[in-house]
């Protein structure tokens, strides 16, 4: 690592907890010698916090062993901007080691870490893309609205699916996006207008690293909602801001790229290979007990909810939107699995390493899928995906198959943080609700 570029005068260093909120120390740049070769000492108990930045009651990392100490570490990441501070400020992404310089069980990012080591000694390497959905928000008033345009100052009154009109509205927002993105070494792609008013999608390029990939989908999250509030909006990512439009998901493809090159997804055939049906049955297998990863908050599961473009039931298809896994069409040979469970909220890395870890399983046991499923799958008869946070819980805390996936230490963590977020949510009103999650996750 060289160090931060010379123009930079402050510095941030951080890492995802498991909420996938940034938690770190703002460094002078001098000291950025000492943070690359030492670290930053910080509490394991950091990144096991609630969504509200509070310790967890009953958390074994506090008062049990008495909130030790960790070493947050460098990542390959090295230094990233953050152009949208006014002081020219970069980012060190870091990941949690414990005292003895072994990988901590309860940090995301090496849970992600650890999935892809064990794809590399099968020989695969998974090829990553995500497509992040976001709504742009003005909040000033009582209720939520889609902002007014920056070119007219008028204000849409409902959705504009794909519309080029509704992206040129926001013309100034989205170059400043896309330069802040060249320069943080973002692979942003096409952006989209969505399916809700405000409502908006921007693609990244396929990655031959997950872990990057989820660095990237990480960090975009946290550009988009610094630089919408230098626009005077917000930029959200929950999974549901509106009752009357679509939620917002992050949809996760994925390929298999074996040592030759190819990718293992792909054979001669419409169908594919045997080993993209074992990466579906693993990726079905898993959405039931997992769904508290994909749908981590309270607000999470408003958005799963039957003709909301977003699934609901536990199938696969070929090139269907209804489905919860899907195979996009398009050329036999760039054959890939599409992951459609998720809202916006999630965190990257543990989504990620659910999502790769599910069919991991389904290929190192051979698994096989049911038949898949043609038409609207809302009108069909079909296992569901759990309906309630509560349920989430309860099915992740039981579960054998995420502990093929996940550290216990982890998973025993989350349970106890969402069961301590549900008992507090509930108390909220709706608008205290939307406050907590908005600019948060």
């Amino acid at each position: 690592m060289n160090g931060p570029p010379p123009s930079i005068r402050n510095i941030r260093a951080g890492a995802a907890d498991l909420n996938g909120v940034a938690r770190g120390k703002r460094v002078p740049w001098r000291f950025a010698a000492k943070l690359e070769e030492e670290g930053m000492r910080f509490p394991l108990s950091v990144l096991n916090l609630d969504i509200w930045g509070e310790d967890v009651e009953d958390s074994p990392l506090v008062f049990e062993i008495g909130d030790p100490d960790g070493v947050l570490k460098p990542t390959e990441r090295g230094y990233v901007p953050m152009p949208w501070l006014n002081t020219d400020t970069a980012l060190l992404p870091m990941w949690m080691y414990t005292e003895e310089g072994e990988a901590f069980p309860g940090d995301p990012r090496h849970a992600l870490a650890d999935v892809v080591a064990r794809f590399k000694k099968l020989g695969l390497t998974p090829v990553v893309a995500t497509e992040m959905e976001f709504y742009l928000v003005d909040d000033s008033g009582q209720e939520l609205r889609q902002p007014p345009s920056p070119r007219s100052g008028k204000r849409r009154p409902g959705a504009e699916i794909l519309s080029l009109r509704a992206l040129d509205a926001f013309d100034i927002f989205f170059t400043e996006l896309y330069d802040a993105c060249d320069v943080m070494g973002i692979p942003a792609e096409a952006a989209i207008s969505e399916n809700g008013a405000g409502q908006f999608e921007v693609n990244m390029v396929h990655e031959p690293d997950a872990v990057k990939a989820a660095d990237d989908a990480w960090l975009f999250k946290m550009l988009v909602r610094g630089l919408a509030r230098n626009h005077n909006m917000a930029a959200s990512f929950m999974a549901k801001p509106y009752e009357e439009y679509a939620g917002s998901g992050l949809h996760m493809h994925f390929s298999m790229q074996d040592e030759a090159g190819n990718n293992a997804f792909a054979n001669d055939t419409f169908e594919g290979s045997d080993l993209l049906r074992q990466g579906i049955a693993g990726c079905l297998k898993g959405i039931p007990e997992l769904a508290l990863i994909f749908a981590p908050h309270g607000n999470s599961y408003d958005r799963l909810v039957p003709e909301s473009h977003a699934p609901t039931g536990i199938c696969w298809a070929y090139e269907n939107r209804t489905a919860s896994v899907r195979v996009p069409g398009g050329s036999w040979k760039a054959r890939r699995i599409e992951h459609r469970v998720a809202g916006g909220d999630v965190n990257p890395y543990l989504f990620m390493a659910a999502v790769l870890g599910s069919a991991l399983t389904g290929i190192e046991d051979g698994l096989q899928p049911p038949p898949p499923i043609f038409g609207n799958a809302y009108e069909q008869e079909m296992a569901q995906i759990p309906d309630t946070w509560e349920r989430a819980i309860d099915a992740l805390e039981e579960s054998a198959f995420a502990r093929r996936i996940f550290p216990d230490l982890l998973l025993q963590n989350l349970v106890r943080t969402k069961r301590q977020e549900a008992r507090y949510f509930a108390e909220l009103t709706k608008r205290q609700q939307l406050e907590l999650y908005l600019d948060t996750v």
